[in-house]
């Protein structure tokens, strides 16, 4: 056999891997349905990564986005349970400074407003992009980061900012670094092989990453050697020791806003706990109270009260995105004029959150009354059109009303 020929053979599973990954169509599809007790079905398409045709499971973890408010919230809950925390303090308590609105300077600001999007920040001033050793205080100097028009806790405005300032109360208040600290709380009591980022993942968890990609091109995750070099963002130059970690310093740095990666069976069973009022498979993680606040709408959109839609995706979006949304919990199927909340199409009020981000879009989503969810992600669907019938895109409407048939 010529050694051309052998080359050709050689190259077959990758070229197979692109057709099937063709234009237009996500790399991968995964999306796995539960009710209380465990996993009713899991459907898994497409390819985990291109380059080798290694196949997406739904074992396999991946950068879930704005999912990843939802669990850390639950390691707030944890530490609320706990009395570590308290939703309504004044969270410069917590940060060892004063966090104050300019315009509004009397106003406190709570861990209840930095969950549930109601701070009054913003992130056009940016929110994950300060580097290891330097305080993310900073980004507060700058006026952009804050609604000049609207006091804290009047107005809801999705702001990714919020959730590093959670993580560094956080760490303020166990000295724990946060990636650790969510290992301690959530992911290791639920048997969850996840992490935030990648540093607390070991080698071979991070081989089995599925590739973020936009336009076939990948953008995050290619891990086939083990987790990258560095997991947090340093200064050009700078190395990567992490001994520099100061608690409280730098919440963005593992990425609470959205660098959970964690499998969609993993996924599953948070939404599983939700299900069973904070309790899943024998594991007392929550209150059955702590989890009612959590889930319980603390904004809803009236038709002028709020941003319904995530600003950074500058999507275009005509319908409400967001319209009723908790302690990083969204309230699906909102019965309002102009609310776009509803890709399962059938007005139940599932409680979950969506993720969009690196062109992956995904969703976690639990029907309390039925005792039903399903989780789904999709990636290089960032050229998805928009829904038929919801301000969701049609790939999240069709891996949604799929799930909605198995009721």
């Amino acid at each position: 056999m010529s050694f051309r020929r052998i080359r050709i053979l050689a190259l077959l599973p990758c070229l197979a891997a692109v057709a099937i990954a063709s234009a237009g169509e996500p790399v991968a599809q995964v999306r796995v349905a539960f009710d209380r007790d465990g996993i009713t079905s899991t459907r898994a398409e497409g390819m985990a990564d291109l380059a080798t045709g290694r196949k997406a499971t739904a074992d396999d973890p991946v950068r879930v986005a704005s999912i990843s408010k939802l669990v850390t919230a639950i390691g707030v809950m944890r530490l609320v349970d706990a009395g570590t925390l308290d939703l309504d303090a004044d969270v410069s308590r917590y940060l060892g400074w004063s966090l104050r609105h300019p315009q509004f300077p009397d106003t406190p600001i709570t861990l209840r407003l930095l969950l549930s999007h109601r701070s009054s920040l913003t992130d056009a001033a940016g929110y994950y992009a300060t580097p290891l050793g330097q305080p993310l205080k900073g980004i507060l100097d700058d006026p952009k980061a804050w609604d000049d028009a609207h006091a804290p806790g009047t107005r809801f405005r999705y702001t990714n900012l919020n959730f590093p300032l959670v993580a560094m109360a956080m760490e303020n208040v166990t000295g724990e670094r946060f990636d650790r600290l969510m290992r301690r709380l959530v992911l290791e009591p639920l048997q969850l092989d996840a992490c935030y980022n990648w540093e607390s993942c070991d080698d071979a968890t991070a081989t089995r990453a599925v590739v973020l990609y936009r336009d076939r091109r990948p953008v995050r995750d290619e891990n086939r050697t083990g987790r990258p070099p560095c997991s947090v963002v340093i200064a050009e130059g700078a190395d990567c020791d992490l001994a520099r970690w100061k608690a409280g310093e730098n919440g963005a740095l593992f990425s609470p806003q959205g660098g959970l990666r964690i499998p969609a069976n993993g996924l599953a069973k948070i939404g599983r706990l939700l299900l069973n009022h904070g309790e899943v498979d024998g594991v007392r993680l929550l209150a059955p109270d702590t989890v009612a606040a959590m889930l319980t709408p603390q904004w809803t959109f009236d038709g002028r009260n709020g941003v319904t839609h995530e600003e950074d995706t500058g999507d275009g979006r005509t319908r409400a995105f967001f319209c009723r949304y908790g302690l990083a919990v969204q309230t699906l199927a909102t019965p309002a004029k102009d609310c776009g909340d509803d890709p399962f199409g059938d007005g139940i009020a599932r409680v979950g959150h969506a993720g969009d981000a690196y062109g992956l879009l995904s969703g976690l989503w639990v029907d309390l009354k039925a005792g039903t969810g399903v989780a789904y992600f999709a990636t290089d669907a960032g050229g998805s059109p928009a829904g038929d019938h919801s301000a969701f895109r049609r790939i999240e409407e069709t891996l949604a009303a799929d799930a909605a048939e198995r009721r």
